[in-house]
């Protein structure tokens, strides 16, 4: 294991900070004020900021950065090479591919799927592209957002939409594949994740 874990954070027995995945990987830093539950796994190569929590059983792959004060809720797995902002809740049994981007202040509910290639195995290789979640932005439960779409700052995915293009910032995508309404306006505002 290969890890500096910052100040008052807790990493409960059963819990692996730094597995080391390839010979000559960087150390896994996880920040102050923390607490990594039984059964997670966070590989080597990953940096992650204070007042981090974690649920039960949760996987973190290479190369990944998350910022402050995030939530990754039970059996949830972030593949590896994403970025994810701070104040951000991830609830439980999420699927974050590689090359993700999730910024600032948003929800992920529970059992969201993000995915990153279009025609898996079909085909000649090519670039693998997840979702970029712009700042303030929520996904519902069971929400499934298809590779390379951006959901808009302060959007927001009805839980078992099927995203399959980009949601302008500050509207509501609903249904499959998903159509846009714009947000009234009471609820034009950021996401209170602290």
């Amino acid at each position: 294991m290969k890890a500096r874990i910052g100040s008052g954070t807790v990493v409960e027995e059963g819990a692996l900070v730094g597995y080391e995945y390839a010979e000559g990987c960087r150390a896994t830093v996880v920040g102050d004020g923390g607490i990594i539950r039984r059964g997670t796994v966070i590989y080597c190569d990953v940096t992650i900021g204070r007042n981090f929590r974690t649920g039960h059983n949760v996987l973190i792959r290479e190369k990944t950065q998350i910022g402050d004060n995030v939530l990754v809720g039970s059996s949830s797995i972030i593949e590896g090479r994403c970025r994810i902002g701070s104040n951000v809740s991830i609830q439980s049994m999420v699927y974050i591919p590689v090359n993700t981007v999730v910024e600032d202040f948003v929800f992920l509910g529970p059992m969201a799927v993000l995915t990153n290639d279009r025609y898996p195995i079909r085909g000649r290789e090519r670039e693998l592209v997840g979702p970029r979640l712009r700042r303030g932005c929520s996904i519902g439960a069971n929400a499934t957002i298809l590779p390379g779409v951006e959901v808009g700052e302060g959007a927001m995915v009805a839980a078992g939409a099927v995203v399959t293009r980009d949601v302008p910032p500050w509207h509501l995508a609903l249904g499959v594949p998903a159509r846009f309404v714009r947000l009234p306006e009471e609820l034009r505002e950021l996401n209170r994740i602290r």
